[in-house]
């Protein structure tokens, strides 16, 4: 009887007591009481490029500037971007030298009399074609601009094409010469240039070049001497 009341009385009292917390709820886990070290990530450095384009030297010291004593360039944009940059210029300005040249040359042979026989489209002759260069542009129908503008775009999308894979060190911004036309057959379709030495071609490159930018400046003053009057000395209407 003792022995059932005493433990009556035990129960009874553990139910006044506080529980005790659990041991894990009083302790800081690891990750919260230590704090993580940084994590140095490591940059990797690009690569250096597997071509070498033309130097701005290289392309600077050809053709050379007798005339003027030292190279022109008042507008400092040799000194502007890096070697492809220049070796881009060079590329625009020959071709569009090239252009230059074919431009003056039709515009005198229209200015000269000079006619192709034959139609130039239905319904107009060759013959009929004004004397004066913007004139006889003006009377280009429209459809035929449109096949010179084309024409010129396929030789600008197969030049660059094949410079990229056939150019002699590559394309021109990638180790290959600026200004060499790539496009078979349309300059010097003969291959009068084949038995040529390196020391004539890059003659024949600077006379290109030097021929090309007089073009440029006599185009020039052909459409100056045409859209406004008086502004040529000594030229005749063209």
């Amino acid at each position: 009887m003792k022995l059932a009341v005493f433990t009556t009385l035990l129960v009874g009292a553990s139910a006044f007591t506080a529980p005790s917390k659990p041991a894990f709820a009083t302790r800081l886990a690891m990750s919260e009481a230590v704090e993580e070290a940084p994590v140095e990530v490591a940059v990797e450095e690009p690569a250096a490029p597997s071509y070498t384009c033309i130097s701005k030297e290289a392309i600077l010291a050809s053709p050379n500037t007798i005339e003027f004593g030292q190279m022109w360039d008042p507008l400092g944009l040799a000194d502007i971007g890096s070697d492809e940059t220049l070796a881009w210029y060079r590329h625009s300005e020959v071709k569009h030298g090239r252009v230059a040249m074919a431009a003056f040359v039709g515009w005198w042979a229209v200015g000269s009399g000079l006619r192709f026989p034959g139609e130039l489209a239905h319904g107009l002759d060759f013959a009929s074609i004004p004397s004066k260069g913007l004139e006889a542009w003006d009377a280009t129908p429209g459809w035929g601009k449109a096949q010179m503008l084309l024409f010129a775009g396929l030789i600008e999308f197969h030049d660059e094409l094949f410079h990229a894979r056939r150019g002699e060190g590559g394309h021109y911004l990638r180790g290959g010469i600026p200004g060499k036309n790539m496009v078979p057959g349309l300059f010097d379709p003969a291959g009068f240039s084949k038995s040529r030495s390196a020391e004539a071609k890059a003659k024949g490159r600077d006379s290109e070049i030097k021929n090309g930018r007089l073009a440029m400046i006599g185009l020039a003053g052909l459409y100056c001497a045409a859209t406004i009057e008086g502004s040529v000395p000594l030229q005749p209407p063209c």
